[in-house]
């Protein structure tokens, strides 16, 4: 039928390792190697990997382990072994969770328990794409100086802004921050697409519309009514 997708031939294609020689995720390719969202990843290169022991390496020190929940309902043994596995491994453990099934509550809280007992932190995307977006932030920033996530004295611009795109729904400072270091300015915000909105991490399809509609929508002030 048309518009079905790509082929499995095209999607065997499209998911090849895309080498690289510098800076990249390293993929426990045995196992991760149907994972869609590795089609999903286009920031940063990827190289397969035949002996790390987490399913994305994106930093010497920082190990990944990715969980979708529809297969943690299905095999719930399963990621309590790979935590046991990475027990002394790492300097920063990640457990990457896709949110795919609708009664994830009761699964979210066993899982953050487990967690926070093996030291991992958990990360929850509720997109294949917001999931490949995390692992391009982790390696983009591996070399990064803290002072770009740290705390800073709020100045009358980004008080300004935070005070503004605060009142879009479900916008908060993190997203804030966020879409200043990647566009720069009101301007640079205002004019980005939608692909380049839902690029940055934590900006889903929902988050990325109601930004849009509160920047393109007419001011409307009604004024009082002269007797």
């Amino acid at each position: 039928m048309s518009g079905a997708g790509p082929s499995p031939s095209q999607q065997q294609k499209q998911q090849q390792p895309r080498r690289s020689g510098g800076n990249a995720i390293l993929v426990n390719y045995a196992r991760q190697k149907e994972n869609p969202v590795l089609r999903l990843v286009h920031n940063v290169p990827w190289e397969p990997s035949d002996v790390i022991r987490c399913d994305f390496a994106v930093g010497q020190t920082t190990g990944v382990l990715y969980l979708s929940l529809r297969y943690h309902r299905l095999n719930p043994g399963y990621i309590y072994d790979r935590m046991s596995s990475m027990a002394r491994m790492y300097v920063l453990r990640i457990l990457l969770v896709l949110v795919d099934i609708d009664n994830y509550h009761d699964a979210l809280r066993e899982l953050n328990r487990s967690a926070i007992l093996n030291n991992y932190t958990m990360v929850l995307a509720w997109s294949k794409e917001e999931a490949a977006r995390y692992l391009e932030t982790y390696k983009a920033f591996e070399n990064k100086s803290p002072d770009l996530i740290r705390e800073r004295p709020v100045d009358d611009f980004y008080a300004q802004m935070t005070d503004a795109l605060t009142h879009v729904r479900s916008v908060n400072k993190t997203d804030v921050l966020t879409l200043l270091s990647s566009f720069g300015s009101l301007h640079g915000i205002a004019s980005a697409s939608t692909d380049q909105l839902a690029m940055c991490p934590g900006f889903g399809e929902q988050k990325v519309k109601r930004l849009q509609q509160a920047l393109s929508q007419p001011f409307i002030v009604n004024p009082k009514k002269k007797k």
